[in-house]
Formats: C-alpha cells, structure tokens, sequence
C-alpha cells in the first residue's frame, strides 16, 4: 500500500496539486488520468521519490518496495538483457554482485564464509533460486526471444529496450508497480500478455496511458487528476468517462427531477457492474458501485474538441477500385499486388506490422506519391481528404498564425469570425489563435489537420494514424465524430477500442498481399 497525505506542487504560479490524500490498496490497478499537462506523469516521479512535494508526503509501509518503468530507453546499454530485468530488484541484483565477487577472491578467508554463507541465505530469502527463470519468463511473454537474453541492452532494437525496461518494472513482484505509458512501443501481442499479467497482479498498480481499452481491461479504479485534486472513482475508464458525462448533464439540466438522474445512474450502474476487470474482484467491486450516490458523481474540468466530418455531397456507389498496387521502398518490397474494391459506407481498419507498407498505400491513394505497378481509381462521386502520420510539411517554417493557416482551406467562408469559432471548436480559445503555426506542439498540430479535413467537406476519409499526439480527450472525441461519419474511410490506428469501434471491414497487409475481411476488429483478433 501507498499513503499520499496532503500533497501539494506548484510551478510559478500554476498550482499541480493541492491536498491530495489518498491510499492505493493492494489488489487494485489505477488508472491516473487528467488533460495533457495536468500533471500525471509528475504525480507518479513524486509516489516513487524521484521529485520531493512542496506539502505533505508519500509513504509506503516499511519493507515493501516499489518498482517503476524507467523511461530511459538507453539507461542500460553495457548490461546484458536479462542482467538488466533482475536489476529491477535493486536488493537482490546487490547480493548476487556481492556473492560473485566474494567467490571470485582467490583468497577465501574465513570472513568471506560467513558473509558468503549471510548473502545465500538473503539471496534464498529473495527468491534469488528463481530470478533467472523468472526473468526469462517475463521476458518472453513480452516478445523477446532466449537468443536476446545473453546480449547487450545496445544491440537491441527500440522497441526490443522498451520490452526489457517494462520485463524489469514488473520483475519481482513489487509490492507497488508505477507504469508510465506501459504500451507505447508494444506490439498486439505484447500488449495483450501485459493485460492478463496485470489483470492477475495481486499488488498496487498505478498506470497512465492514452490507451482506454487498456485501461478498460486492467483498471478496477480511476485517479482522476481534476482541479488541481484527485478523487478516486470504482471502476474502469468506460465508467468514469460515462458517469462524468451523466454529471455534466446533470448540471446543466438542473430541472429535471432528481428521482429521474437517479434511476438513469441506478440503470447505468447495474450496466457496469457486470463490467469487472477482474472477475475475483467483481463482487467487492459491485458492492461498491451499489454505494454510489448521485452526489458522488462530479463533472469534470476537461474539454472534448468537437469532431465532426460534414460530407458536402452524398457518395454514390462506386468509391474505389484498388488493382495489383506493388511497391518497393529503399529496395524492400512494402507492398505486393495489393486489390481490393471499397465500397459505399466502408470504414476500413488497416492493419499490418510493417508501418511502412501502411504509410505507402495511404500516400499512394492520397496521390502523393506512384505505385510501381498496378493502379487504382477513385469513383467520380468522391471526393478525399487525406491524413497523414508526419504532418510537418504543413507547419515547418510557417509564420502564419493560425487563423490564417486554417483560411487557406476554408473553401466555404474565411471570415475571421467563422475561423476563430471554428478553432474554439477545437479548443484553440482566445489568443491561442495567434500563435505561428510552426510552434505548436504535436497533440495541436493533429487539432488544426483535424480541422483542415471537416472544413474539406470531403465523403471519403484517408487518416493515417489520427490518435498519435492526442490526448484522452481528443481522442474520444476523434473517435465519436467517425463512428458518426456519414461516408466511407481508410484509417490505421494502434488504439484498439479506436478500432473496435469505428471499423465494420478489416484490411491486414502482410507480405504476400493482403486478408480483406468484412468484420469488426475484435472478430478478427478473435477468428486469427
């Protein structure tokens, strides 16, 4: 367990945190959520000691230890892989350094012994018989290979050190487990035995991520980091989310009889209540779901964007015919006589671990770049807009502000009062519009492409990884303005219930061509 008592930071004049008091339990994973730059990844540096609160303090019951995903992707790079899992247990990588070092003398004195004899019965005591083991297991469930074990952090790959850090965060079973974006870097696979080890952990969790169906799965509660405070709600994101909106159109429809909001809750809770990521907990967790009160229940602070593609005209049937599509890219083949025929109300998932042959196929529909053979062609109907994942060309050395970036693709009106209402739309509010394009960040950047495309009016939508950058927030909004879309897209997205919920036709591209499949994304993964 982890006691947080009235813990307050502030920078300059903006306040981080105030009063906070909380106690994580063992048992239960958090999800720690709040707007980008709230202050979640701070909060977790200040529960594992790396930065000291100005007010109050975190303590955690003596002889327990906590354990943190290192964020340093290059903190380990002469150690060998399976070295730098076990050095996740700080005490027990110390005594097996020191017993080595012991039986290496090549004088073995009497003192020796018995330090040597203390040190094995420490190691025994740590599970030290077991760490290697251990460490391999971790370590394969996550994707890395045996023949990875014995080399060096720095002949591994990116996403291979990202895997090791995450094995060593979780070697040991800590008795509190701090994860910081777990999944950023992971592969399906990855992600899917992360889920089920921590769906199974029977310590503290404390985890941000932009990822919801994650925290969907591994979350029991909710840190929601609002007004400069934190409350806790049960339940996972779905919950909290659900149960905020409720709140906030309690407050503005205050009318309303209150015996009606608390039959939508009491309604809403038994919807949930089935809903427990771990099944040994679903009890407790209905019981305390039961409790709630409509005055537990709070709207929060956060803004959504609103998201929302206008089709200027209706699509007509024929919408795309893709024939024999090859490519190759820095003389590796990326795409191999891709077919495939889209057709009216498509939304189309694309799928593949090679984000290269993705990349290419929306750049190739989009008409920046040529196939090296085959064709495709665009139904007269149609009309296109294109995202794509690097959108620095568009912002790199512009200065223009953006009300006068976003008037060059307003085909309809570009009054300054359209664009700055429109851009508040999209949570750019007050002087924010003045801003030079080329300063902002990349969550901003994505808004204004988002916003380029709604202004296109466009009936066909080319979006190649839209959530990269944004936010919780954001990204819920993204994705409720294309379940609601009323033409037909292409999209490629890492964000599993961004997937689930959008798509109604899979396209995997794998290297023999590609697996067309008209259904959802979870019928895919379940029928691979």
């Amino acid at each position: 367990m982890i006691t947080v008592t009235n813990v307050g930071l502030q920078y300059g004049d903006r306040k981080l945190f105030e009063e906070v008091n909380i106690k994580f339990t063992p048992g239960n994973c958090y999800g720690l959520i709040g707007a980008n730059g709230a202050g979640k990844s701070t909060f977790l540096k200040i529960l594992s000691g790396e930065i000291e609160p100005q007010q109050g303090d975190v303590s955690l019951k003596p002889g327990q230890r906590l354990a943190v995903l290192k964020q340093n992707h290059f903190e380990y790079e002469e150690y060998e892989v399976l070295s730098t899992v076990i050095m996740g247990h700080a005490r027990l990588y110390e005594v097996m350094k020191e017993k080595d070092a012991i039986y290496m003398k090549e004088e073995f004195t009497d003192e020796d012994g018995l330090k040597a004899a203390e040190l094995e019965g420490e190691f025994a005591e740590l599970n030290g018989w077991e760490a290697e083991s251990e460490a391999a297991i971790l370590l394969k469930g996550l994707g890395i290979t045996e023949e990875l074990h014995s080399k060096k952090m720095s002949e591994l790959s990116g996403s291979e050190k990202v895997k090791v850090l995450l094995a060593q965060a979780l070697f040991g079973e800590p008795d509190v487990l701090l994860l910081d974006e777990p999944t950023n870097h992971l592969d399906l696979k990855a992600i899917q035995w992360l889920e089920e080890f921590l769906i199974n952990f029977e310590n503290t969790v404390i985890v941000v991520s932009h990822d919801r169906h994650f925290l969907n799965k591994v979350c029991t509660h909710i840190a929601d980091l609002d007004f400069s405070k934190i409350q806790i709600y049960v339940g996972n994101y779905d919950f909290w989310y659900e149960s905020s909106q409720l709140a906030s159109r309690m407050a503005a429809d205050a009318n309303k009889k209150k015996e009606e909001k608390i039959k939508e809750l009491q309604s809403f809770i038994a919807r949930f209540s089935a809903n427990a990521s771990k099944s040994k907990q679903a009890t407790s967790r209905k019981k305390l779901l039961d409790k709630i009160e409509l005055d537990d229940i709070r709207p929060s602070s956060r803004k959504y964007p609103y998201v929302h593609f206008t089709p200027e005209r209706e699509i007509g049937n024929d919408l795309l015919r893709v024939e024999n599509i090859s490519k190759t890219i820095d003389g590796v083949k990326v795409l191999n006589k891709v077919s495939f025929v889209m057709n009216k109300d498509d939304k189309i998932a694309l799928l593949g671990e090679n984000e290269i042959a993705k990349t290419t196929l929306f750049k190739i529909l989009a008409g920046e770049i040529e196939p090296d053979e085959g064709s495709y062609k665009w139904g007269i109907t149609t009309s296109q807009a294109y995202f794509p994942k690097d959108n620095s060309a568009f912002f790199e050395g512009s200065d223009l502000n953006l009300v006068d970036w976003l008037r060059q693709y307003s085909p309809q009106d570009d009054s300054d009062t359209f664009l700055r209402g429109f851009l508040g739309r999209m949570l750019f509010s007050g002087d924010e519009v003045k801003k030079k394009a080329s300063v902002l960040s990349g969550g901003e950047k994505v808004r204004c492409m988002l916003s380029k495309m709604m202004l296109s009016g466009a009936n066909v939508l080319l979006l190649d990884e839209p959530t990269n950058h944004l936010d919780l927030e954001s990204i819920t909004a993204v994705n409720n303005g294309l379940i609601n879309f009323k033409g037909s897209l292409i999209f490629s997205s890492h964000d599993h219930q961004f997937n689930e919920t959008v798509a109604n036709r899979i396209i995997e591209i794998t290297e023999e061509g590609i697996i067309d499949s008209e259904q959802s994304y979870n019928e895919y993964l379940e029928a691979k």
